[in-house]
């Protein structure tokens, strides 16, 4: 067989590989809570009818965990399939926390014939410059490396941070879309009727804003550089899939609902904002269904941590953005790490399934590894990572290994261990059975010594490694 023929066969072969892999949407919301969206709790005062329907339509994960409770480590987890523990540091600041080489969820499908597209929030950090001063972040006269594009993915658009964190402005690829020059000042809901506190409502921090950033646009703008990726490749003559990960600002402070979704919930300036996330899930929908990419299209929802919620907040609105959960956003309970985890593959999941299996962020790697069609994932990387591929396909699997939630807290099977930590949560240790106490009402650590100890060693183990 000639050289010409071979070549011809394996360009066959890899075409039609890549078309037997789906695309896939992963939509990252930020600090929406558990009991948020109705199809997780029925009792919630926020009309989702777009995540209800996708939930309806897929498979709903009842017992899926970030890989922190704040922003930083649950991403950290999602990108890598480590816990974030492993991380050499979060100090986002003072450079990128993913190190050069190493590979992520972007980087795998990417090797794996995948069109790799971010839109949103990164909160990975960059290659930063020595810092002087604590406002010499950025030198934006050289190209701000070590985000997205230099960690899998073929472009971005986004920002650096969090919404209420300065500097405000937007990059493409490895640059400031404008440059931040001028002072915005911090802003604050303390006082307003609805009787926010001060990192709640409308809040974010003084410090410099690019000329073409407006905090209220960012999570329309992201809607729309998002649609415009999936538009793009629909109309493409490529036939490689496509892998878009869109992490939104929202329903993080600021909230800032846009003028089409202010009053329209029964919980204020959040449950707006959070029916303004409901309706970007909606639209990227549409948008789907009109590119005729939904049928071959895999879709995830999910959040990055908790919700910033009080339990004043609850008696106020009556509702519970963690629903039935203890804990919000920041702490080691249910409500700071559970996450809502919904999944939409027509051509593999049944609509309206549930599944109660234990996941976590850092499974996302060997899942798309699985996806893609790998057999092993090498050593070091991704060591976290448990497939839940099988389950997607309504295949059985054995039960998890522990999940690490942070290095004062583990699960493993029903049994959740937090650690007591000097000036934190935890004053004393906690043990919870969550399989008999979701609430976590009930602390066994005295009770349970024998757990306490199987736990604790367990945890040392995976941070030994």
């Amino acid at each position: 067989m000639n050289k010409r023929l071979i070549a011809a066969f394996s360009s066959l072969f890899l075409l039609a590989l890549a078309q037997a892999k789906p695309n896939i949407v992963f939509i990252l919301a930020d600090d929406l809570g558990y009991g948020d969206i109705r199809a997780y709790n029925g009792g919630s005062q926020i009309e989702t009818p777009y995540l209800d329907q996708l939930a309806a339509q897929g498979m709903r994960f009842t017992d899926a965990h970030s890989g922190g409770a704040t922003c930083v480590p649950s991403r950290y987890a999602l990108l890598t399939g480590r816990f974030a523990i492993r991380a050499a540091s979060l100090k986002w600041r003072d450079g990128a926390l993913i190190e050069e080489g190493r590979m992520t969820i972007a980087s795998l499908l990417q090797s794996n014939g995948y069109r790799t597209a971010m839109v949103g929030k990164w909160h990975q950090g960059f290659d930063m410059p020595p810092q002087e001063t604590k406002d010499a972040t950025f030198d934006f006269a050289k190209s701000i490396t070590g985000g997205p594009v230099d960690r899998g993915f073929d472009s971005f658009f986004g920002m650096h941070a969090s919404l209420d964190i300065p500097p405000y402005f937007y990059m493409r690829g490895r640059s400031a879309t404008k440059l931040p020059e001028r002072i915005i000042e911090a802003r604050t809901s303390v006082g307003d009727p609805e009787g926010w506190n001060r990192i709640q409502g409308a809040f974010w921090r003084e410090g410099l804003v690019g000329s073409d950033f407006v905090h209220e646009e960012v999570t329309p703008r992201f809607l729309e550089e998002a649609t415009a990726v999936l538009t793009r490749h629909a109309s493409s003559e490529s036939e490689r899939p496509l892998f878009l990960y869109l992490a939104l600002p929202s329903p993080h402070t600021p909230w800032l609902p846009t003028e089409a979704f202010r009053g329209k919930s029964r919980v204020g300036m959040y449950g707006d904002f959070v029916m303004q996330v409901d309706a970007v899930v909606g639209s990227l929908m549409g948008t789907l269904a009109d590119t005729g990419l939904e049928r071959d299209t895999l879709v995830i929802f999910t959040s990055d941590n908790g919700p910033v919620w009080y339990e004043e907040n609850t008696e106020r609105f009556g509702h519970s953005a963690a629903g039935p959960l203890r804990g919000k956003k920041a702490t080691s309970w249910e409500g700071a790490h559970r996450v809502p985890f919904i999944v939409r593959w027509p051509t593999a999941i049944a609509p309206g399934s549930v599944s109660e299996r234990l996941i976590s962020f850092a499974d996302l790697y060997a899942t798309f590894s699985d996806l893609v069609g790998k057999t092993a994932i090498p050593a070091g990387t991704a060591p976290d990572s448990v497939s839940f591929f099988p389950i997607l396909k309504g295949e059985a699997l054995s039960p998890r290994p522990a999940i690490v939630h942070s290095d004062t807290s583990i699960r493993s099977g029903d049994w959740k261990l937090i650690l007591p930590r000097k000036g934190r949560q935890a004053a004393k240790g906690e043990l919870y059975h969550l399989a008999s106490d979701l609430g976590e009402t009930a602390n066994l650590f005295e009770e349970r010594p024998e757990t306490v100890e199987r736990l604790s060693t367990e945890l040392k183990a995976l941070m030994a490694e």
